[in-house]
């Protein structure tokens, strides 16, 4: 959990912001997995979160108490607890008519992700639990998941187990096995 003393003030982020955000991205390389063309699994950490509250308060300009303390309960739900990881699900179309299209299309693609330590059982994502993004008509771009991962899961993954994530939605399936450095990454959220 990131806490309000450990956050740069305004004035100290804009001094440090190029070099944090070149370590960022440099971070985000090894935790993204694309599945397909056309969607992203961005598993957040302390570091990610860390980055986007730092953003939120310079691009809105929160330097009150309030409002940091605002920003910290909305992004803090999204730092792995140990016993979990968290992703940020993009669904990417340049085109803007083809993803208005493709958004209807893919309607509870959110609820169709999943992740498999090597050895283990299927863990589908719990997808949003801080709000409903999908209407009637489409889904959102954007979700936040959370796959919980049993004690047993865990050990493996300590011992080098291999994992593969996927989507099984009826209009778009795809998968990846993670490479070591992401395995590693991700291995590392469970600590």
């Amino acid at each position: 959990m990131i806490k309000r003393d450990s956050l740069m003030s305004l004035e100290t982020y804009a001094r440090e912001r190029n070099a944090f955000r070149a370590k960022v991205m440099e971070h985000k390389k090894h935790r993204t997995v694309h599945l397909g063309e056309h969607v992203t699994l961005q598993f957040e950490d302390e570091l990610t979160i860390r980055y986007q509250v730092q953003e939120m308060l310079r691009i809105e300009r929160i330097f009150e108490e309030e409002g940091i303390e605002g920003e910290l309960s909305v992004y803090n739900p999204l730092v792995p607890d140990g016993s979990n990881w968290k992703a940020t699900l993009l669904i990417e179309y340049p085109d803007a008519d083809e993803r208005r299209r493709m958004l209807g299309v893919l309607k509870g693609i959110e609820r169709r992700v999943w992740a498999q330590v090597e050895g283990c059982e299927r863990v589908n994502a719990i997808a949003d639990e801080d709000l409903e993004r999908e209407t009637d008509e489409k889904t959102s771009s954007v979700h936040f998941l959370r796959f919980e991962l049993t004690p047993p899961m865990r050990e493996r993954l300590r011992g080098g187990a291999g994992i593969t994530v996927g989507v099984d939605h009826a209009q778009y399936r795809a998968q990846a096995q993670l490479g070591p450095q992401t395995r590693a990454a991700l291995a590392a959220d469970l600590a």
